[in-house]
């Protein structure tokens, strides 16, 4: 199978995305922001149209666009600190609505359909060299600001007394995310982009361990999840973003049913030992 080009090119890119999602999900995750994920991944799609009717390069385009989505929901946090839902919503409209005005235009001689269920063959080198790009830049910037950024996510308001710059952070966490998501969405797509940020912490979260432990089993996850549904995807000749979204909620299930047959076994084991 790695025998042809264009799934070489996207195992390099599964690689990277797989611990890349995990380790800006957690921290969505941690702070309740996973429908944000959502957002921005949708936003993402209008980013790809600007970029293919301008002629550049669509992944690019999907960062810068979402980049500036990801900024302006944490400015209206601002004027809507009690509705964050309707923050989303004004975004989604924003996004969604400039992406099918375009699409529905005529004017865009691409097709923009493999970015909304992900596709093997669309992958090009220079999508593997941004890919690759916007993959350690980020990761580094999260080793840079990890405690802050951990501050933030238990305890927005502690931070901010304790002297971390809140706002700053967080417009560098958009950005981290539209990171994330204009790297993914090659393979994974639009539609279930959101399910590779949250669902390997979800998972994680299940095995009770500490922050770096689930952090480090939410990679864990996320390498499975999307290297089983990219190999799958071939031989079932599918769209590999679908495919990966259901293994992701396997395993999800799976790990919940063997953390309850333990609860259950050592339950039985307890009455006996007393």
């Amino acid at each position: 199978m790695l025998s042809y080009g264009f799934m070489r090119n996207a195992f390099f890119v599964s690689i990277f995305i797989s611990i890349l999602c995990p380790c800006i999900g957690i921290f969505l995750v941690l702070r309740r922001y996973s429908m944000i994920g959502d957002t921005l991944s949708h936003a993402s799609l209008a980013g790809v149209t600007l970029g293919l009717l301008c002629g550049g390069n669509p992944i690019f385009g999907a960062f810068v666009f979402t980049s500036l989505c990801g900024a302006l929901i944490e400015f209206l946090r601002t004027y809507f600190k009690k509705y964050t839902d309707l923050i989303l919503t004004i975004v989604l409209a924003l996004s969604v609505g400039t992406a099918i005005t375009i699409i529905s235009s005529g004017r865009l001689h691409a097709n923009a359909d493999s970015f909304l269920f992900g596709s093997v063959l669309t992958v090009t080198r220079l999508d593997m060299v941004l890919v690759a790009v916007l993959s350690a830049v980020s990761v580094l910037t999260v080793i840079f600001l990890y405690d802050q950024m951990l501050y933030i996510s238990y305890d927005e308001e502690a931070a901010k007394v304790a002297g971390v710059k809140v706002r700053a952070i967080n417009y560098v966490f958009s950005i981290l995310a539209a990171c994330a998501i204009s790297a993914s969405i090659r393979i994974v797509g639009v539609l279930v982009l959101s399910s590779m940020i949250a669902l390997p912490v979800a998972t994680a979260l299940q095995l009770g361990r500490g922050f770096r432990g689930t952090l480090i089993f939410s990679v864990v996850f996320s390498v499975i999840d999307i290297l089983v549904g990219l190999f799958a995807s071939f031989y079932f000749n599918v769209a590999p973003g679908g495919f990966t979204a259901l293994v992701s909620v396997a395993v999800l299930v799976l790990v919940l049913l063997a953390k309850r047959v333990r609860a259950r076994i050592r339950g039985a084991r307890g009455p006996q030992k007393a």
